[in-house]
């Protein structure tokens, strides 16, 4: 190993830097970019009736698009409403869903995740929530098992014990409380005031439930972020020891959410800030004792995820990182993607289009995609290396009889440069990705992407 990349072996910072370009997240492939109106709702209906027959466990998501106020970082499909009708006209249309969608693939599914995500889930009252669970559960078969995966996003500013001992009685057995940064400056920057002790207080609540996991997200390049000002948001956050940490990378697009320029007065953190960041957290949530098992994402040793990933059995999805093994997702509501084995489909963004097509009786379809064998092929791979990190020749052979050094011929150079750069390790068994690639995941992952030159400068910086 050259002394230079010996260098980078042992400081992130520089091995991310080489590396730094546009990349997707990788919740799915191909990627919603790829997405077509071709797709109609006949398609899907096609998919549907084949999910109707599938044996395998089903996965719900439900999207809740409102929220009370605007965060200007937010790049998520929401709806800002103070209005106390939103959320009921709402769902009444997210009910006559459930329903077609409950009405083609049966009760016969059981259903082992659930997750509600926005927007702010949280936005409705105690009966809307306790409503939307109850139809959940009269429509589909909802697991009442200990393994089962029921999650939520929550904004700590709008919950309270009574809320969480709800959410713990309707079945919901992870929560997650968006942070993003506890330092009081930031805050007020990106328009979201929320106090260490408030969010303290939370997670020590939460604990009281007896939820399985809690989860935090936190995000670096926000404006007025310093290393020093997030070293003190990583001491609250250590303190506080949360299950799962997830630290995303700001991308900062006001061309294409105009809300960000509310935040274009503050002093920005530059590249080499946000790398220093970067390390600086990695190196305390290690400290800490958390795995990063990769994709912005540290948990506990003892969390499932982690479990998962030793064992080769991690998966990921539109949600992130799961542990749950059901091919489908099932998705409803505003902007929601579905998953049915070899498609991917895309509810309407906008309420009124949403409305209208339930109005009419036709599911809210939007666009989507149907995959070829080609494209289920590279998702293997892409999902094997994000989740699991290797990819097992023999295993790739037997399930799509490929050979990886023909099929692949063209990325040996490549993947030697990674193996050179201490990325990963490459054999005639298995391509693996080391400690360090872990920084990495999206770069390896791109390497097998061919959708890529269609969508140059479509996609937030890896870094």
């Amino acid at each position: 190993m050259s002394t230079a990349i010996a260098r980078d072996a042992d400081d992130p910072a520089a091995l991310v830097r080489r590396y730094a370009v546009q990349g997707p997240r990788y919740t799915s492939y191909p990627t919603a970019l790829n997405f077509s109106e071709a797709f109609t709702e006949q398609h899907y209906l096609r998919f549907l009736a084949e999910a109707h027959n599938s044996p395998s466990p089903l996965s719900l998501y439900v999207h809740i698009p409102f929220c009370s106020s605007l965060c200007y970082y937010c790049a998520c499909n929401k709806v800002i409403s103070k209005d106390p009708q939103a959320s009921r006209r709402y769902l009444n249309y997210l009910q006559r869903e459930l329903q077609m969608l409950s009405q083609r693939v049966g009760l016969s599914r059981r259903v082992t995740q659930l997750h509600f995500g926005g927007g702010t889930p949280n936005y409705l009252d105690k009966a809307e929530m306790t409503e939307l669970v109850h139809q959940l559960a009269s429509h589909f078969n909802l697991d009442d098992s200990a393994e089962r995966e029921f999650s939520i996003e929550l904004d700590p500013r709008c919950v309270d014990a009574d809320y969480l001992a709800l959410l713990k009685g309707l079945g919901f057995n992870r929560v997650s409380f968006g942070v993003q940064d506890t330092n009081a400056e930031v805050q007020r920057a990106i328009n979201r005031l929320q106090s260490v002790e408030m969010i303290t207080e939370l997670i020590a609540l939460a604990r009281q439930f007896n939820f399985r996991s809690i989860s935090v997200d936190l995000i670096y390049g926000l404006p007025l972020q310093t290393v020093s000002s997030f070293s003190e948001t990583l001491d609250s956050l250590i303190a506080m020891a949360p299950d799962r940490i997830a630290l995303y990378h700001y991308a900062h697009m006001p061309a294409r959410f105009k809300w960000q320029k509310s935040m274009d007065r503050y002093v920005m953190p530059d590249s080499e800030e946000k790398l220093r960041i970067f390390a600086l957290a990695g190196r305390r949530l290690r400290a800490a004792g958390y795995c990063h098992i990769g994709m912005d994402h540290f948990v506990k040793p003892d969390d499932e995820l982690a479990r998962y990933q030793r064992q080769g059995r991690l998966q990921r999805n539109f949600q992130g990182y799961s542990t749950c093994h059901s091919a489908d997702v099932l998705a409803m509501g505003v902007s929601a993607i579905s998953s049915l084995n070899s498609c991917y489909v895309q509810n309407h963004k906008s309420l009124e289009d949403y409305y209208r097509a339930l109005d009419q009786g036709h599911l809210p379809v939007a666009r989507g995609l149907e995959l070829t064998a080609e494209d289920q092929l590279r998702r293997y791979i892409i999902m094997q290396l994000a989740c699991n990190l290797r990819l097992n020749f023999s295993e790739l052979r037997s399930r799509y009889q490929v050979n990886f050094q023909s099929k692949f011929a063209d990325l040996l150079v490549p993947l030697q440069t990674f193996a050179r750069d201490g990325v990963v390790t490459l054999d005639e068994e298995a391509l693996r990705v080391t400690d360090s690639g872990r920084l990495l995941l999206r770069n390896i992952c791109m390497l097998f992407d061919d959708s890529l030159p269609s969508h140059q400068g479509a996609y937030s910086n890896t870094l």
